[in-house]
């Protein structure tokens, strides 16, 4: 460590990220520049109005040129105005939506960016992550060398490379039902790819928006994953391989390094946290189940009826976060069974939000119910908590697949959202009780207690994450600056 502080003493690295506005892209993010600060670089964290607006509502933070300390350097957050009319009728076209952000930010991104030159902050390096890959654009367009944080796993960077470039089958509308070779990798069933990728998919607007990042694979110096070698060594070799530039691993990036700790309450949370901590302190070890859908996945009425009910009918303790719903989606908010929050007592507790890692990391834990968003899925492995998969759609169902077949630290609940049903109460009592206390789950245990010891190694001095984080500070520390 001492020999890479020494490298970024006197070379005032500044490296400006840029985020989708969503909370599952802003997390990752903003924790890998919490890494870049601590090792002694200033980062700038940059998002669109659309994202800042709730974070600086429910966050410590402005936007302006006052930088956070952090580690060896220091986070500063600047927002610029994406042009988007929230109050509109169409205000929930994703499309549109990329297509204004797009347009908004390829003009005022060049303008922050000349103006940090201008403050004598000269940008080192340009980091975003996907939906947004015009930025790489921007950083092309400026001269200043580019790498993306890929936010979820190697199997669907591969799934998604290879669909891009057209080197093995997919299903079609004539062959819905065909399964998907990729290499070094499992074989994956027509609904354990990432769907949006699949025929029959409603997201086409996500794959559209996901496959313009493997468009512009060429600008990025390396591409950053959020993952870590001891889980997907062989196909992380391969796709560096098959692209022609490193993937460097640096997850789990919710595991803090030694000199994070200091800067480790610097969040961007679209929402207020509660606190729970101190209930989960009065709940005996391995007896709470925690339950979180993430950021965007939204259940129908009925299938929380009936995971509310098996709950009930388990009588186990549960912290269940039951989040606000998003400005821009005319959803119908969840409602809870009457009389359930009477009948479960003080051995149920909802939230709207919750610190999830401290959660996570609680002795109370006894299992995990998630939607197996790629970011739960990292905070989980790195806690080494049994998981109960509930993947919706996207990489979800991937994400499933490869906890409960191949890392084998869960059960499956469901398939997915095209499978089209609502999983009973009796269903969701069974499962739980098999991850808790079945057959299985002393084995189901075991194998997540020691994914977890295999993130603490990668995050470790001299572990792999922890090494290719020195690399890529080496190398952007290596880069000769060009007047931007």
């Amino acid at each position: 460590m001492a020999g890479n502080n020494n490298t970024l003493r006197g070379k005032n690295i500044h490296t400006f990220m840029v985020s989708f506005p969503g909370q599952g892209h802003v997390n990752p993010l903003l924790r890998l520049g919490r890494r870049l600060a601590a090792l002694g670089a200033l980062v700038t964290f940059c998002a669109p109005e659309a994202a800042g607006a709730s974070i600086r509502k429910n966050n410590s933070i402005t936007d302006d040129s006052r930088p956070t300390p952090c580690g060896r350097g220091a986070i500063r957050f600047q927002f610029f105005d994406d042009d988007w009319d929230f109050n509109s009728p169409s205000c929930d076209d994703f499309r549109a939506y990329l297509a204004q952000m797009e347009a908004a930010g390829r003009e005022k991104l060049p303008e922050l960016i000349h103006k940090e030159a201008e403050a004598g902050r000269p940008v080192s390096c340009l980091i975003n992550n996907p939906f947004i890959p015009w930025v790489s654009d921007v950083a092309e367009s400026l001269s200043i060398p580019n790498a993306v944080l890929w936010i979820q796993s190697c199997a669907c960077f591969s799934a998604y490379y290879h669909y891009h470039n057209g080197l093995v089958p997919f299903p079609t509308a004539q062959e819905p039902e065909m399964d998907v070779q990729l290499p070094r990798m499992p074989l994956l069933r027509h609904d354990e790819f990432p769907d949006f990728l699949h025929p029959r998919s409603p997201y086409v607007f996500l794959r559209d928006a996901i496959l313009g990042q493997f468009r512009n694979l060429t600008i990025p110096s390396c591409v950053l994953m959020d993952t870590l070698d001891e889980i997907e060594r062989d196909n992380i070799e391969y796709m560096s391989r098959v692209i022609g530039r490193p993937i460097r691993t640096v997850g789990p990036l919710c595991k803090e390094l030694d000199l994070e700790s200091e800067c480790k309450a610097l969040r961007a949370d679209f929402f207020k946290a509660e606190d729970c901590i101190e209930w989960l302190d009065s709940k005996p070890p391995r007896l709470v189940v925690y339950i979180s859908f993430g950021s965007v996945v939204h259940l129908r009425q009925e299938q929380v009826d009936e995971i509310a009910n098996g709950l009930a009918e388990s009588e186990v303790s549960f912290l269940w976060v039951v989040r606000p719903l998003p400005r821009e989606k005319n959803w119908k908010p969840h409602v809870l069974p009457d009389g359930f929050l009477d009948m479960v007592g003080e051995r149920g507790r909802i939230v709207q939000w919750s610190p999830q890692e401290e959660v996570l990391a609680h002795l109370s834990m006894a299992c995990f119910m998630t939607h197996c968003g790629w970011n739960s899925t990292m905070e989980v492995l790195a806690s080494g908590v049994p998981v109960m998969a509930f993947p919706q759609w996207g990489d979800q169902v991937t994400n499933a697949k490869f906890m409960v077949d191949v890392f084998k630290v869960g059960l499956r609940m469901c398939r997915g959202e095209v499978e089209g049903r609502v999983v009973p109460r009796d269903e969701v009592a069974s499962v739980l009780e098999a991850v808790v206390r079945g057959p299985r789950a002393k084995e189901i245990r075991a194998n997540a207690l020691k994914w977890k010891k295999a993130a603490e190694t990668a995050v470790a001095e001299r572990g792999s994450s922890y090494m290719n984080m020195q690399c890529f500070v080496e190398e952007v520390a290596s880069f000769d600056l060009v007047p931007n």
